[in-house]
């Protein structure tokens, strides 16, 4: 095995717009959720999180819905398949999506992206237990860039070393799509897909019938310490102090997509002035910056979100808590 890693690593990531964004998140006093795992550490704690509270690393019944929808999409009629892990994460899902896939006699290379690198490494190092590092293509993009070409569908044949042309594309999206606008990432991953691709992502649900009863019964999912202490540190290292104020979590409508979703803000209890270089951004006691969301959707409505923009769900699996989903899609 080879000691050096090639990485590919989008305009959407280069210092200058991190930077800009960094910038307009605390013009806008709206965090972008990418700088969450911006660093080493930010990675590890979310892995760490991850850990704790995913269903996926605790719950049987969700690591069987995963399964079955990992046995459908290895049903491609194709003997090679690319997989593209959007928002890779640690590349777990991804990775015993692979191993299935090898299972059917397919050929498969990987891409796996997220906007940190220290994740696509991780994601990398993952599937090596399965695919070989010839077919790894490990890609650092920010999906939700406003910039040119981050929505074109050849994007990720880009890296330096392409995957089989005439192989079936399989994109994954797990755990993404509640951290982004539904306006805002549907279009964007619509554009991505071509005819004949796949999509398979996941949805974190509302369970029960009571759609806002349900939002209000996983609120405990977020509102807990190691969430906090991760959310935190995007602040701490930007020099805020622990006693500048506190993290609150909530439920809030929003009126553009009807759906709720889980929104935690930082209330400053005194003033606090954050310095990017020649840049100065004051924050007054009474002031708040929002540092994460969460929507939260149903399977009806994640149906209805999909077909406005061109997506249909072929098939669907959801936990028997009904607090997770998993989704196989195509154009329509």
């Amino acid at each position: 095995m080879s000691s050096v890693v090639n990485v590919a690593i989008h305009a959407s990531q280069s210092p200058e717009n991190v930077r800009r964004d960094l910038l307009a998140s605390l013009r806008t006093r709206r965090v972008n959720h990418k700088f969450h795992y911006d660093s080493i550490k930010q990675t590890q704690k979310w892995l760490a999180l991850h850990q704790i509270y995913s269903p996926t690393r605790n719950n049987a019944d969700c690591l069987a819905v995963y399964e079955k929808s990992f046995a459908a999409a290895a049903q491609i009629p194709s003997p090679r398949v690319h997989v593209i892990g959007l928002g890779c994460g640690g590349g777990q899902k991804d990775t015993r999506l692979l191993k299935l896939l090898r299972a059917t006699g397919k050929e498969v290379s990987y891409t796996p992206c997220d906007v940190a690198t220290a994740m696509v490494l991780v994601a990398r190092q993952t599937a090596l237990a399965v695919v070989p590092e010839e077919n790894i293509f490990p890609f650092v993009c920010d999906l939700a860039w406003e910039g040119r070409h981050v929505a074109d569908p050849d994007l990720f044949g880009t890296a330096a070393r392409r995957p089989s042309h005439d192989a079936a594309r399989l994109i994954t999206f797990f755990g993404m799509i509640p951290n982004f606008e539904p306006q805002e990432i549907l279009p964007r991953l619509a554009s991505l897909l071509r005819p004949d691709d796949w999509l398979l992502f996941s949805a974190n649900l509302a369970p029960g019938a009571d759609y806002a009863a349900g939002v209000k019964q996983i609120l405990p999912q977020y509102d807990n310490a190691p969430t906090r202490e991760w959310l935190l540190t995007f602040l701490l290292d930007l020099g805020v102090e622990r006693g500048d104020g506190e993290i609150q979590f909530r439920v809030k409508d929003d009126a553009a997509s009807g759906l709720k979703r889980v929104v935690a803000d930082f209330h400053f209890s005194r003033p606090r002035r954050i310095e990017i270089e020649d840049e100065r951004f004051d924050f007054a006691s009474g002031e708040s910056i929002r540092l994460f969301f969460s929507y939260r959707y149903t399977p009806d409505r994640v149906r209805a979100a999909l077909a406005q923009h061109g997506l249909e769900v072929r098939e669907q699996w959801a936990t028997k808590s009904g607090e997770e989903g998993v989704f196989l899609c195509g154009k329509r």
